[in-house]
C-alpha cells in the first residue's frame, strides 16, 4: 500500500474555462440578495464553479466583479460561473418565476421545511435565493417564493455564515440534480 499524499493541481485533472462554459450545468441559479461582503459572494462563485451551478444572480447592495477582494475568495470562478445583475432581488424573483423555476428561500421561517425533509425533483429548475449576513432575506420577497429551506442546527447559535449555507444547500441540490 502507498502512502498517502496530497494530490497537485496537475493531477487533480481539472478542466480550463472554456471547457467549463460547454459543459452541461445543474438547473440551479443562485440568488444572493443585498449580501455585503465581498468574500462570501467571492465564496459563493467557488462552490458554484465546483458543483456546476447555472448563474449566480447577484442583487442590491451586493458586490459585483470585477473586484480584488471578491476574486481573493473566488480564485477565478467569476471568469467561469456567468453572473447577472439586478438592483431589485423582486425583479429578479419574478422574472426566475416567469422562466419556470422554483424559487427556494433558505432562511428560518415559521413555514420553513428543514432541507433534509425537502425532495428535490430532477425534472425541475431551482433558484436558492441566500440573504444578507445581518438581515436574511429581505422581507418584500417572502410571499413570492415557493418555499423556505433551513438547514438544522443543533448547537448554540442560530445561524451560518451565508458562505458556509450556500455551500451546503448547493452541495445538496448538487447531489440531488446531477
Amino acid at each position: 500500500m502507498q502512502p498517502t499524499k496530497k494530490l497537485k493541481l496537475e493531477e487533480l485533472g481539472r478542466i480550463d474555462v472554456e471547457t467549463f462554459k460547454k459543459t452541461e450545468k445543474i438547473p440551479l441559479v443562485v440568488v444572493l440578495d443585498n449580501v455585503r461582503s465581498m468574500h462570501n459572494v467571492g465564496a459563493a462563485f467557488r462552490t458554484a464553479d465546483a458543483f456546476l451551478v447555472e448563474k449566480i444572480i447577484l442583487c442590491g447592495i451586493t458586490p459585483k466583479p470585477p473586484h480584488r477582494e471578491i476574486h481573493k475568495a473566488a480564485l477565478g470562478a467569476t471568469e467561469s460561473v456567468d453572473w447577472q445583475f439586478y438592483e431589485s432581488v423582486k425583479e429578479a424573483v419574478i422574472d426566475l418565476k416567469t422562466l419556470g423555476y422554483e424559487v427556494l428561500g433558505i432562511e428560518q421561517t415559521t413555514n420553513s421545511v428543514m432541507i433534509t425533509d425537502f425532495e428535490i425533483d430532477k425534472t425541475k429548475r431551482y433558484a436558492l435565493v441566500l440573504g444578507n449576513e445581518v438581515d436574511g432575506i429581505s422581507d418584500e420577497i417572502l410571499s413570492d417564493l415557493d418555499e423556505c429551506l433551513e438547514i438544522p442546527q443543533l448547537g448554540t447559535k442560530h445561524s451560518l455564515n451565508v458562505s458556509v449555507c450556500g455551500g451546503i444547500v448547493m452541495w445538496e441540490f448538487f447531489k440531488g440534480l446531477k
